[in-house]
């Protein structure tokens, strides 16, 4: 699912600002935008976002804008300068017309000005109540979204329970239909064969076979069972919804077994008015299918 969250904190070092923002995934994809000298910071974000979230494509961006030095916090790297001056030395044996580097020079060299140091457990608590801050809203922010895709999912349900109950009344009817049909059909067919034939089978044959044949393909055609079991499994998928949790895989799961006995409808389907119906089921089950995929 997306969600976004920023917060920002003020220390006596500076300002953190955590974003926290992602978009549907079906799997968990964590990138970290991070300052260097917070890098180290990395590992526990990553624990506490997988704590929290499942799915999604997840991008964190952890700033620290350090306040202006004031009188008394800049000090010299001295380790720094001792070491520019030995390579300077080492410099002059070699070349003992180079110049000396001014202090203007030295001043500017990076790392030999430094701030005053940070306290690392003490900017590292910082981070952590700023990231508990910033990761609950940014579950309430998904949260607000699993609620709307819930409320069009369970529509979706709706719909489909209104077509399964549409069509059901619907399936006997068609059998008898079929059957008065094959019926009359097949005893036409069977009495024009039996009129040229010297091997022409007996009346009471002929229905045997015809109340046979008959059967057969009223089974092949009745799709009550495929209706009972599309009916169960939208009960199962809207018990689901209601349960909550972590509801994502066994949703995907559910919309496999939804499309199957669309499927299985329609390839038994014998009147347009149950073609329909699954191709209107089948529509329905890839919109929920596309939602279902983003949710944890």
């Amino acid at each position: 699912m997306t969600g976004y969250a920023v917060a920002t904190s003020e220390s006596a070092a500076g300002t953190l600002t955590i974003e926290i923002k992602s978009v549907n995934s079906r799997f968990l994809d964590l990138q970290f935008r991070i300052n260097d000298d917070l890098r180290a910071l990395e590992p526990d974000l990553r624990s506490a976002i997988m704590g929290a979230i499942t799915r999604g494509k997840v991008e964190l961006r952890l700033s620290f804008g350090r306040k202006a030095a004031g009188a008394g916090t800049q000090a010299l790297n001295v380790a720094l300068l001792n070491e520019l001056a030995r390579l300077q030395g080492e410099v002059s044996k070699h070349f003992s017309g180079a110049t000396q580097m001014s202090v203007a020079e030295l001043l500017r060299w990076p790392g030999v000005v430094e701030e005053a140091q940070i306290g690392q457990e003490s900017l590292q608590a910082d981070v952590s109540t700023l990231m508990n801050r910033t990761l609950e809203a940014f579950v309430q922010s998904r949260q607000r979204e699993g609620a709307a895709l819930e409320a069009m999912l369970v529509s979706r349900i709706d719909a489909m329970e209104s077509i399964v109950k549409r069509i059901t009344p619907l399936i006997p009817q068609v059998v008898a239909q079929f059957q008065q049909k094959a019926v009359e059909r097949m005893q036409e067919a069977l009495g024009l064969a039996c009129q040229g034939s010297n091997t022409a089978m007996s009346r009471q044959d002929a229905m045997e076979r015809i109340r046979q044949e008959v059967i057969l393909y009223g089974i092949r055609i009745d799709v009550a069972e495929e209706l009972g079991r599309l009916s169960a499994h939208l009960g199962e998928t809207r018990h689901i919804l209601k349960k909550g949790g972590q509801v994502g895989k066994r949703l995907d799961f559910m919309m496999q077994e939804l499309n199957r006995e669309a499927n299985t409808l329609g390839a038994k389907a014998s009147v347009k008015e149950l073609a329909d119906a699954s191709m209107e089921l089948k529509l329905l089950i890839e919109q929920m299918r596309e939602q279902v995929q983003n949710l944890e």
